[in-house]
């Protein structure tokens, strides 16, 4: 999939007073966000993350950014801001920095801890620079303002962007907790103060834009742990994303309070926690023995008395959860365990999600999840409080973020309500270009923007087209056919020998179209044709003719033509 908008043309130069908006993700899609910003002739990212393939992108890691706007323009970046650490922000980092090494990340402490961690699996030595909310810091012609914002990760950031065009305020993913668990509020005085000031332009996190009211607090889910965890009898398995530092804390709290021992599972959850640790954002709980035990320990320790914290929530097919529950991982679930998805569902997870309740049910276990208890809260800021933000920042202009489309309409019609006028709306997609110009932000053209997929160490090298074929093969199989034929005459000498996978067809049946090809072959011959790639086009059509006539289906047909 990509956003081609046949009818927006290239960009004209920017204006010399004007600032320049481009998305390379995020827009029309959870994920992959990054925007980038030109001023000056000069550019600014926020955040470069990935997208996760869905079930009709098969043999796909990863989806990234599409660079090819800015590829040529490398030496222009000042630095790309990373508003927190969450995948869908951060995971694209590695790709970027392949093209120029030396780009500085700017972030918060955990933040770039994070990515330090990510970048050494990569072999990649960052330039960073830490900051923290409440401070200032310029590169180049972008003066940026940095403010805490509350969300499922410890030491996010909005970041305010001021240039001679006018003022931006990124409030990347935020909510409103007003309980939070490390204390640390949304910078509500902050937005305030710098919408007296004047915000020429809000782009804000569009994510729970449907979702009336205002936020359910992080600590609501504390007692639901201890019930579930006062229930469970046997082992307690909790699934959550790697980075979701608050709700590992919490699970730890309630582990140490019911005289359970946690053993982390999963390469990026021990990676991430760890990092939490060293850098004071995850309190370990002082208990007898140590509260952490390794994964071998813990096998050895009766079934009561451990808690498992997993990854694999969204059902991701090599994750440790997702492993448990097809019984390939030395975790055997067992009559009477206890699994806890304590996350959201991320739009396209919902078949692989339901899969894994239902295996896991199978082999005996209780599944407790968003449907059926309050072990999740969302880190996104529902209606309630992204219009009290719209109304707090008062924007002269108004560009929705982060989100699928009907996210970003229903912000667009928030925007509007609280005042903001239409004409000063912007709803972009990926690729689409937005000036703002003397006040006034509107669309000027669109850049090329597709998906780029990784699979395995290629970059890019997936198209759509080879996904199409991987989607055939998956859905109808293949059929293959070997035939030699006299390269000066182009008759047929052996063959045809076919052979067919997955496609549902007998071997026996190909008896009925032996003759049909070999027939085709000698009138092609008596007309004189011995081109290879015209004789595998008649071999091609002639088997797939027979095989949907006889079985209406579309397996890929794959000929072989030897010549002697």
């Amino acid at each position: 999939m990509s956003h081609p908008h046949p009818e927006l043309g290239p960009p004209p130069p920017l204006d010399a007073n004007g600032l320049r908006i481009v998305a390379l993700g995020g827009l029309g899609e959870i994920g992959r966000n990054m925007t980038v910003f030109e001023h000056a002739g000069r550019l600014l990212i926020v955040d470069c993350g990935v997208l996760f393939p869905e079930p009709d992108q098969p043999g796909v890691d990863l989806i990234l950014p599409d660079f090819t706007a800015i590829e040529d323009r490398l030496d222009k970046i000042e630095a790309i801001v990373l508003t927190h650490a969450h995948e869908d922000h951060i995971g694209g980092v590695p790709y970027l920095l392949r093209q120029r090494k030396d780009i500085p990340l700017v972030g918060s402490k955990l933040t770039l801890g994070f990515v330090r961690s990510k970048l050494t699996e990569h072999r990649i030595t960052p330039v960073t620079e830490e900051v923290a909310a409440g401070t200032r810091d310029s590169f180049g012609p972008f003066d940026l303002e940095f403010f805490a914002v509350n969300h499922s990760i410890p030491d996010a950031l909005a970041v305010g962007i001021r240039t001679s065009a006018g003022v931006v305020l990124h409030t990347g993913d935020f909510k409103m907790d007003q309980l939070p668990l490390d204390g640390r509020l949304t910078d509500l005085g902050g937005f305030a103060r710098i919408g007296a000031e004047g915000v020429d332009l809000l782009m804000a996190d569009s994510t729970n834009a449907e979702v009336p009211g205002i936020v359910t607090s992080e600590r609501d889910i504390a007692p639901v742990l201890a019930e579930v965890f006062g229930a469970a009898e046997q082992r307690i398995i909790v699934a959550c994303f790697s980075s979701h530092v608050h709700r590992v804390q919490q699970v730890l709290d309630t582990a140490a309070a019911h005289g359970r021992k946690v053993s982390l599972v999963g390469r990026s959850m021990v990676r991430n926690m760890g990092v939490a640790r060293d850098l004071g954002y995850l309190k370990i709980p002082s208990v007898r023995g140590g509260l952490i035990v390794d994964m071998k320990d813990a096998e050895e320790l009766p079934p009561e008395q451990i808690v498992l914290i997993s990854t694999g929530s969204q059902g991701e097919p090599m994750s440790a959860l997702s492993r448990m529950a097809g019984r390939d991982h030395p975790i055997r679930i067992a009559e009477g365990d206890t699994v806890v998805l304590a996350s959201s569902l991320v739009p396209g997870n919902e078949t692989a999600v339901s899969r894994i309740i239902n295996d896991l049910t199978r082999l005996g276990a209780r599944v407790v999840h968003k449907g059926n208890a309050l072990v999740h809260v969302s880190g996104h800021a529902p209606a309630g409080e992204l219009l009290y933000v719209l109304n707090l920042v008062r924007p002269g202009n108004f560009i929705p973020v982060h989100g699928e489309w009907r996210h970003l309409k229903a912000h667009a019609e928030l925007a509007a309500r609280t005042g903001v006028p239409e004409k000063n709306i912007v709803i972009a997609e990926d690729g689409v270009v937005v000036d703002l110009i003397d006040g006034q932000a509107s669309v000027v053209g669109a850049v090329p923007c597709g998906y780029v997929y990784v699979d395995g160490l290629s970059v890019g090298e997936v198209t759509e087209t080879s996904l199409k074929d991987r989607r055939i093969l998956g859905e109808e199989g293949f059929l293959s056919v070997v035939i030699v034929i006299d390269s000066t005459t182009g008759k047929m000498v052996a063959g045809p020998e076919i052979h067919a996978r997955g496609s549902g067809i007998d071997d026996a049946a190909f008896e009925e179209v032996r003759p049909r090809l070999e027939e085709a072959l000698a009138r092609a011959a008596a007309d004189g044709i011995n081109d290879v790639y015209q004789l595998t086009q008649l071999v091609r059509r002639t088997a797939g003719r027979w095989v949907n006539e006889n079985y209406r289906r579309r397996p890929m047909i794959i000929p072989v033509l030897i010549e002697v």
